[in-house]
């Protein structure tokens, strides 16, 4: 059994139930500003991405800072040249696998950019992302995997997820996450479809 749900209004619940086969990540709800309504679209592709900010830095704050508008340019030299950015996912996987969700998966994030899949552009308009906490230069943890697929097991279950991709999927030459050290292998086959 899985245990995570998403229910009606597209956030995330914890399930009740004491037949888990993993425990539950924690989760927290904290509201990007950076979504808006979805275009008359079926949400059917999940895309994986990987963020951290500091660069290469994990457990900070950063990246929620980033997606609710509050990055203080003097922080990190970094931050300068990316605190006027505008930007959300609708979930965030820390490297202990806590789960933060940023937006109702009913809202459109703004998480792809420009970006094309097969013949369709603009994949905020059909798509969740998922940010997991990391980089193209490290290994991602097991609790996030755990999570990771408890979150895309869940969100299978709500929509007609016909496409799971990473960034560099949907924006190649632009993007490289989740980059090399992803395991599409186990992923793809722990999801239940």
């Amino acid at each position: 059994m899985n245990a995570l749900n998403i229910n009606q209004d597209g956030w995330i619940r914890l399930e009740n139930s004491s037949n888990l086969h993993h425990p539950a990540p924690k989760i927290a709800h904290i509201i990007s500003p950076n979504v808006d309504a979805r275009p008359n679209c079926v949400v059917d592709m999940i895309v994986i991405h990987n963020i951290s900010l500091p660069p290469y830095e994990y457990g900070g704050n950063g990246v929620v800072e980033l997606f609710t508008n509050q990055l203080n340019p003097n922080a990190h030299p970094y931050y300068a040249e990316i605190h006027t950015l505008r930007v959300s996912s609708h979930f965030f996987i820390r490297r202990d696998g806590s789960l933060i969700q940023f937006a109702s998966c009913l809202a459109r994030a703004w998480h792809a950019g420009a970006s094309k899949w097969q013949d369709r552009e603009r994949c905020n308009d059909f798509s969740v992302g998922i940010e997991l906490e990391g980089s193209d230069i490290d290994c991602f943890e097991v609790a996030q995997y755990t999570t990771l697929i408890q979150l895309i097991n869940a969100l299978i279950l709500h929509y007609p997820i016909q496409h799971i991709v990473g960034h560099d999927d949907i924006a190649p030459g632009r993007k490289t996450d989740p980059g090399p050290f992803f395991n599409w292998e186990s992923v793809k086959t722990l999801i239940k479809t």
